[in-house]
């Protein structure tokens, strides 16, 4: 009989909203809230950059599509290749040294040792430390004239204090300067990284290598090595991507002096500060960043393509 009267009338019992479409409405409530901080604070700043990037505006008069003359203007710029070159160079610093610290501190800590615990909590400390404070501190410890590395190598060498390297006052050690820096307070955290892959090596893998005449050398470089490769390259890939993005730390260690961060030591990342908010120049700044993206976008592609390999 509610058969019938349903044909009669024409109406259906089915629900407007069926189970499914309430668990697909409870799942994007879910993710809602995150998508739409992303889309308003990521997604569509990223969106205005690049047609920024196309432009010329100073954030005050209206915007002027100059199609790509700021990238024409890019080619011909001086101080942008400058700043890419010492972006290059602190990233070949800062890179195999960082590697090397990190695993060799893994290598050290992964052993039986007394302190064990203390000493990998003392090199992972300046990680997460205040990037202010041990900027101050270091700067102190390498003054040119109170700092007590000057004030050691003067009495080790007996060379004057002022013929000693200046450091982060000079610039032609500058640079040097802040690559020890950088090494210094992150190689703690790639040591983590390090340690957790040394974990995942098969101990039987030392044991053979042992039984066939392998001295420690040999083990290292025809077991550790090998069995590290996957950990090592994700290493490589988050350096790289790091040091072409750094700015923090050449601001802070060098004080945002516009004396120090000259010619020798201005990265990237500080010449697209500067342009933007001091010369008021979006467009050009935000082309520099767009040259910025697609390093950084070809260095991630590197890295799942060897993911993919590794992963085989």
């Amino acid at each position: 009989m509610q058969k019938e009267t349903t044909l009669a009338t024409g109406k259906s019992n089915k629900p407007f909203i069926t189970r499914g479409m309430k668990d697909h409405l409870v799942a994007y409530s879910f993710i809602a809230p995150n998508f739409i901080g992303f889309a308003l604070f990521t997604l569509v700043p990223m969106i205005f950059a690049i047609i920024l990037a196309f432009v010329k505006w100073d954030g005050s008069n209206p915007m002027n599509y100059v199609g790509i003359d700021n990238f024409i203007r890019l080619i011909k710029d001086t101080t942008f290749h400058k700043a890419l070159w010492n972006t290059v160079v602190y990233t070949i610093g800062v890179v195999p040294l960082t590697m090397a610290c990190a695993l060799a501190l893994a290598i050290l800590l992964n052993q039986k040792i007394v302190g064990r615990n203390f000493m990998r909590t003392a090199f992972f400390f300046p990680y997460v430390a205040s990037l202010v404070a041990v900027a101050a501190v270091w700067n102190f410890i390498f003054s040119p004239t109170m700092g007590p590395i000057n004030n050691l190598l003067h009495t080790i060498t007996g060379i004057p204090i002022e013929d000693l390297p200046r450091w982060a006052a000079d610039k032609d050690w500058a640079m040097f300067t802040v690559i020890l820096f950088t090494v210094w307070k992150n190689m703690g955290y790639y040591m983590v990284i390090y340690l957790a892959g040394l974990q995942g090596v098969n101990p039987e893998l030392y044991e053979a290598a042992e039984l066939d005449g392998a001295n420690g050398w040999k083990r290292f470089t025809n077991v550790t090595i090998p069995q590290l490769a996957p950990t090592t390259f994700f290493v490589l890939m988050i350096l790289v991507i790091n040091s072409f993005k750094v700015y923090d730390i050449f601001i802070n260690l060098f004080a945002g002096a516009d004396n120090q961060l000259n010619d020798s030591t201005r990265v990237l990342v500080y010449q697209i500060y500067n342009t933007a908010f001091r010369s008021l120049d979006y467009g050009y700044a935000n082309a520099m960043a767009l040259v910025l993206f697609l390093i950084v976008m070809g260095v991630t592609i590197v890295q799942f393509r060897g993911e993919k390999r590794y992963g085989q």
